[in-house]
């Protein structure tokens, strides 16, 4: 099966760089979004993408501006309806995905793969929702996605040789490295990522040490580029809760109980840097 059109559902950090990854390997892009807002924001902070890759002599401007002819956006899901391959990256929600696949199921071509973003629910629950669940799988991109190498790969319980033959050939030409996991809460990168977020908050929640103290401790003491609650921030905190509680009544392991601290934190409306405060404040 070849691939021309990818069409890309939710115009978030996720989806903008899903989008400009896939336009900078010539794959004409639809972007789609309920928001013409978030729409607009997308295509604002693709072309800001784009400048700071320029700046690193990583991109030159001629091939700026033929990645961002290659996008073209909408409002509406019936737009994928010449897309030979999707990608949904909207909000880590089991019922908004369920109803999603639902729609693009009766809208895409009747041979295109549709593929979720998602980075803990699971592909075979997804794909339930289809009438084509042999065509459905789990494309889990890494934040930010232009610069990060890593997609972990999903295979539902009913996904296709093909189609996964057809998602890794895609991650190859992305020039990204896949890794698969099995369809389980999490994951691979999440079933460890969200456990050390998680225990870091608890550290804090317990007053172990400041914010600042935490986040210094693993980066100097483990090498970690950031520190663990800089990287919820970055994240999201609201998202971080979601696969913790993915995680927690997924696998029914108390070890993933999401922090209290982290709970109040999301229902404050504290999410971190996309709303100006979480764990730190963006806004000073």
């Amino acid at each position: 099966m070849e691939v021309k059109n990818v069409g890309v559902l939710g115009a978030g950090q996720m989806g903008a760089g899903i989008a400009q990854v896939f336009a900078a390997k010539d794959f004409k892009v639809k972007l789609v979004d309920v928001s013409a807002n978030m729409l607009k924001t997308a295509q604002e902070g693709i072309g800001n993408s784009c400048e700071r890759l320029i700046k690193k002599n990583l991109m030159t401007a001629e091939q700026k501006t033929k990645l961002l002819a290659n996008i073209s956006t909408s409002v509406l899901l019936k737009d994928f309806n010449a897309c030979d391959f999707v990608v949904e990256a909207v909000s880590e929600n089991l019922n908004l995905k369920l109803e999603i696949f639902k729609e693009m199921d009766q809208i895409a071509p009747k041979h295109a793969i549709l593929t979720s973003n998602t980075s803990s629910i699971s592909i075979t629950r997804i794909a339930a929702a289809t009438k084509r669940p042999e065509k459905i799988a789990g494309m889990h991109f890494m934040n930010p996605v232009p610069l990060m190498k890593l997609v972990e790969g999903i295979r539902g319980l009913q996904t296709s040789d093909e189609t996964f033959n057809v998602m890794a050939s895609l991650v190859t030409k992305l020039d990204k490295t896949l890794v698969v996991s099995k369809d389980m809460p999490g994951f691979i990168v999440n079933r460890i990522l969200m456990p050390m977020i998680n225990e870091a908050v608890f550290a804090l929640y317990e007053g172990l040490g400041s914010v600042n103290d935490i986040d210094q401790a693993m980066k100097l003491g483990t090498n970690q580029p950031m520190g663990p609650l800089t990287l919820a921030d970055f994240i999201g905190l609201d998202t971080c809760l979601a696969i913790l509680k993915v995680l927690h009544e997924g696998l029914g392991d108390p070890k993933y109980r999401p922090c209290p601290l982290l709970t109040k934190y999301v229902e404050a409306g504290w999410l971190g840097k996309k709303t100006g405060r979480g764990f730190y404040n963006y806004e000073v």
